[in-house]
């Protein structure tokens, strides 16, 4: 009879496990953290701020510098009307030339030639002007009609010999036709013009000589200065820069 009994009270029992509670939840491995990321993005964020900072703080220093606006061959100077001001980021590594400098920079000449749309720098500009092998420079003081009207350093000219008697009357006239004797041989049929002394706008009749310089090639500047030092040479514009 016990042992029945017995039986009988453990046949209500389930043999399935009991399941934990609805309450009751498996618990979860901590999450990892990665400080050394963590560390990374910050310092990300500081470089990124600094960076900005400092683009700013460069953008808003600034200086006026002088700007080419127009072509300066070798041995041509800076006037009003070939250069203009602009504003740059100050670089104590590039040689600007302040725009307060400017007529100090006007007594200079250009090394090499220089092309409009670029910033001067200190190097592009010397005492005297390097001369290509195989050119020469020559310098004339023109009386009024011994020149076209509005020559500019840049231009190419011709040079003709006429009578110092007669260099006013028969000379190249504002539109730049040859003079009376156009018919001879040029001195030299094409010449650069380096230099050429800016007239001021205040300057309608002026009793001096205009100096100008031609780059030549070296065969012809015995001949070309030999006539300007008789003031016998006529200046003729073959095209404009």
């Amino acid at each position: 009879m016990k042992i029945q009994e017995r039986t009988g009270a453990g046949a209500g029992r389930s043999a399935v496990p009991a399941q934990p509670s609805v309450g009751d939840r498996l618990p979860t491995p901590p999450r990892e953290r990665k400080p050394a990321l963590a560390a990374l993005a910050v310092l990300l964020i500081l470089v990124g701020a600094l960076g900005a900072t400092m683009l700013v703080l460069q953008a808003g220093d600034r200086i006026e510098v002088v700007k080419v606006t127009q072509k300066i061959p070798a041995g041509g100077s800076v006037t009003n009307s070939n250069v203009t001001s602009v504003m740059v980021a100050q670089d104590s590594s590039i040689h600007y030339v302040p725009w307060s400098q400017l007529d100090s920079l006007k007594r200079l000449k250009a090394v090499s030639t220089i092309p409009a749309g670029v910033v001067a720098v200190g190097e592009m500009f010397g005492d005297q002007a390097g001369v290509a092998q195989g050119k020469a420079t020559v310098g004339l003081s023109l009386k009024a009609g011994q020149y076209p009207t509005g020559l500019q350093a840049g231009d190419i000219v011709a040079a003709y010999r006429v009578s110092s008697d007669s260099g006013s009357s028969s000379s190249s006239n504002t539109s730049g036709s040859s003079p009376a004797s156009a018919g001879t041989a040029p001195i030299v049929d094409q010449a650069r013009v380096s230099y050429v002394q800016e007239k001021k706008s205040d300057d309608l009749i002026s009793s001096t000589n205009l100096p100008v310089t031609l780059t030549v090639d070296s065969s012809k500047a015995a001949a070309l200065a030999q006539a300007a030092s008789n003031g016998q040479v006529a200046l003729v514009l073959v095209s404009s820069k």
